[in-house]
């Protein structure tokens, strides 16, 4: 399995869940809010680390230091996780409400820019081979039987 394959797969879960938590957040009270919002931040955080330990540090030596698509998501993945942080780090109940909603929107947009712009790129220049040998570290790393 393609590491981009694998990738889109999580981003799957991930959709459900970011909305999930975008529809329901305005009928939770607060505990309820933080429990989700630290699954949240959990599977969140998880996703882009291995995208940036594996993927993102392919792809380094394509793009200058600093720019292009990789800086872009990097610097995204730190605004998902800041948001997260500021739900999780005592946001009274209404605004970790909107933070929530809003972090499934920026969520969203961050996958899709992968998804459309980001992959295809790592096809193109890691090419099938590359990524299949990637998307094996993945397995090992989320603990996946390949078959």
């Amino acid at each position: 399995m393609k590491i981009t394959d694998a990738l889109l797969g999580e981003h799957a879960v991930l959709y459900r869940l970011l909305d999930y938590c975008a529809a329901e957040a305005a009928a939770w009270d607060e505990t309820t809010l933080r429990s989700a919002a630290g699954a949240l931040a959990a599977a969140l955080k998880s996703h882009a680390q291995i995208e940036d330990s594996l993927l993102f540090q392919a792809l380094d030596p394509v793009f200058p230091p600093g720019m292009g698509p990789l800086a872009v998501m990097r610097d995204e993945h730190e605004e998902i996780e800041g948001s997260i942080d500021r739900v999780l780090g005592g946001a009274g109940l209404e605004q970790g409400r909107m933070l929530l909603v809003d972090l499934s929107a920026l969520a969203h947009d961050h996958f899709a820019k992968e998804e459309q712009v980001l992959f295809p790129m790592a096809e193109q220049h890691l090419g099938e081979a590359r990524l299949t040998e990637i998307g094996a570290r993945w397995a090992e790393e989320r603990g996946v039987t390949l078959g």
